[in-house]
């Protein structure tokens, strides 16, 4: 039997840099081999300053170089290695790009928005069960925020992304909030601003009302995937460390998400520091992250928000994978003929 192709995809966004390293699985699946995760804060000063800082540029390169030795390690049969908000803004965000290939021998591809919101669709497909109508789908960034209107009311291809009726990206994360309001201290009236300043962009999405009668069903739901909606999920279910087998794919009712958001809002810094799925890496930026729900749950109101700790490598993956073909040959015993 041969042995199975292995497919990797990498991620470097405004605040992470992320590697996934999979086999394919079932069909629609597959098996991770390898992974790396560390906060980079690459657009770190970004808002204010148009361009990338020296110290946040040194962070991502050596997070990369980790990747790449990772890579390296293992025979690849494809990979895709994208750049999102951070570098697609930043002035000397080609720059970068180029000192990433010098430094540590990947050439990242800048994705736009478009593909950026395709992608995060793909990843969860299978986050969205047969009976459902209609999904609004968000990714909370540091750096942009993308949102897709999904409609599978009349049939279902195998592809999650053939369905998305309309989507936007609002050039505003958790990154990019916190730093023009402040997150460390959050009063509730600033926080009311930030939630405004983004339901001021939502309004002016013309697509916001495609999915129609099916937003008021009972096949309607909100499908979050971002650090903050996996951060809530961990205070929720009061973890004393952080799951994703837990929290990916876990039902929240929209009380439950009030409750969460109140509970974090009436913490203090050092309090968010303290709570194990937050940490000192996120106190500053979940409450941004909680505005950005909080204005998307004002546009599109559901009592029910599905969590995925899943986003834009697994929809690379899924991706890679589908057009390889390789969940259309011949399996036996779990290996490809």
């Amino acid at each position: 039997m041969s042995e199975l192709p292995v497919f990797a995809a990498l991620d470097l966004g405004t605040n992470n840099c992320r590697l996934l390293v999979a086999v394919p699985g079932r069909p629609g699946q597959f098996r991770v081999i390898d992974a790396f995760s560390r906060i980079v804060r690459l657009g770190e000063g970004l808002s204010a300053s148009g361009r990338l800082g020296q110290p946040a540029m040194d962070r991502a390169v050596e997070a990369l170089k980790v990747c790449s030795d990772k890579l390296r390690n293992r025979k690849i049969k494809k990979a895709r290695l994208i750049a999102t908000e951070a570098c697609r803004t930043a002035a000397n965000g080609a720059e970068f790009i180029d000192r990433v290939e010098r430094e540590a021998g990947l050439k990242l591809e800048i994705i736009d928005r478009q593909t950026e919101a395709r992608l995060a669709v793909s990843g969860c497909g299978s986050l969205v069960e047969r009976d459902t109508d209609g999904v609004v789908l968000f990714d909370i960034g540091g750096g942009s925020s993308e949102i897709a209107l999904i409609d599978v009311s009349r049939h279902r291809s195998p592809r999650l992304a053939n369905h998305i009726v309309s989507w936007t990206s609002l050039p505003v994360g958790v990154v990019s909030l916190a730093e023009r309001f402040g997150g460390r201290t959050v009063t509730r009236e600033i926080f009311a601003a930030m939630v405004e300043d983004v339901a001021t962009r939502l309004r002016s999405f013309d697509g916001r009302d495609r999915l129609g009668h099916i937003v008021s069903g009972p096949k309607f739901h909100l499908l979050g995937t971002s650090g903050t909606v996996t951060t809530l999920a961990g205070v929720h279910l009061e973890l004393d460390r952080y799951d994703r087998r837990r929290v990916d794919g876990l039902w929240m009712d929209g009380l439950s998400v009030d409750r969460m958001v109140e509970k974090v809002l009436g913490w203090d810094f050092q309090q968010r520091v303290a709570n194990p799925c937050i940490g000192a890496d996120r106190a500053d930026l979940v409450l941004a992250g909680c505005a950005i729900l909080e204005a998307i749950r004002a546009v599109w109101p559901s009592e029910r928000l599905r969590v995925a700790d899943r986003g834009l490598r697994e929809g690379i993956l899924s991706e890679l994978m589908a057009d390889d073909g390789v969940w259309r040959r011949n399996w036996r015993n779990g290996q490809l003929r």
